[in-house]
């Protein structure tokens, strides 16, 4: 997940505190009980018209989605506002992987840094099944003080622990309307996507193309915010956007593939 998405995340938690395609065919099944499944299988947080469970069988060793690519070594980095504050977000496809359930997935280190200084650290977990699909398994974030020093992990979870599943971020065939849950944890992680374009004009540092992916996502965490994300094959996540709520922007000004 992207900063904006974390910091979403964290806003529906304190407030707490205080239809799609089928993957491969089958039977349409909604998401199954919470809990954690057996080695080898696990239950789906896609929601309703994905696979109710999935299998590491189903998954291929690297993320190559042209709308996602995951080559070990490459280097996205962007400049944005976070609550209105200037921000940098070094992300980084590492040579690492873990498995989880199972499933080897790609660990994606992703650095948050506010006037110079890293506030937020974070490994994230994706997986890519043999349909292309590229599934969200969770994260280990921490956030830091101005000493460098963790103060937090609060958003950290892991799919099969504690009721939390796997969700789709970015499916294989993306079609206008299709729609899925990127990650699920009760109460605290129920981010969704739609394809909104195939075709969608954007401009950033890094690129300019008419060529773009646009998806929408938000959470019934907090209603009052949408985020618009554009993808561009070959490289990623170009740019995101909160087109409601708090100002939020990321935009892509380098990349070096891996």
């Amino acid at each position: 997940m992207t900063s904006i998405d974390r910091l979403l995340r964290r806003k529906a938690i304190l407030a707490l505190a205080v239809g799609g395609a089928l993957i491969g065919g089958g039977a349409m099944a909604a998401p199954g009980a919470a809990g954690t499944p057996a080695t080898g299988t696990i239950a789906s947080g896609a929601g309703p018209g994905w696979p109710a469970t999935i299998s590491a069988g189903e998954f291929v060793p690297r993320v190559t989605n042209p709308w996602f690519p995951l080559k070990p070594g490459s280097v996205w980095r962007y400049k944005g506002l976070k609550e209105g504050t200037k921000t940098t977000d070094t992300v980084t496809a590492t040579q690492r992987t873990r498995k989880i359930r199972g499933v080897t997935t790609t660990v994606v280190h992703d650095v948050v840094s506010v006037g110079g200084k890293p506030e937020e650290v974070t490994d994230d977990f994706y997986a890519q099944d043999r349909h292309g699909n590229v599934w969200y398994f969770g994260e280990e974030t921490e956030e830091l003080n101005a000493k460098g020093e963790p103060t937090s992990t609060e958003g950290s979870f892991e799919a099969g622990v504690g009721g939390a599943r796997p969700g789709v971020l970015i499916p294989g065939r993306p079609r206008v309307g299709l729609v899925g849950r990127q990650e699920f944890l009760k109460g605290e992680a129920e981010d969704h996507f739609k394809v909104l374009d195939l075709k969608a004009s954007v401009s950033v540092p890094f690129v300019s193309t008419q060529q773009a992916l646009r998806t929408k996502e938000w959470t019934p965490l907090e209603p009052g915010t949408i985020d618009n994300k554009y993808y561009v094959r070959g490289v990623g996540t170009v740019r995101e956007i909160a087109v409601k709520g708090p100002v939020e922007k990321l935009e892509l000004v380098s990349f070096k593939a891996g």
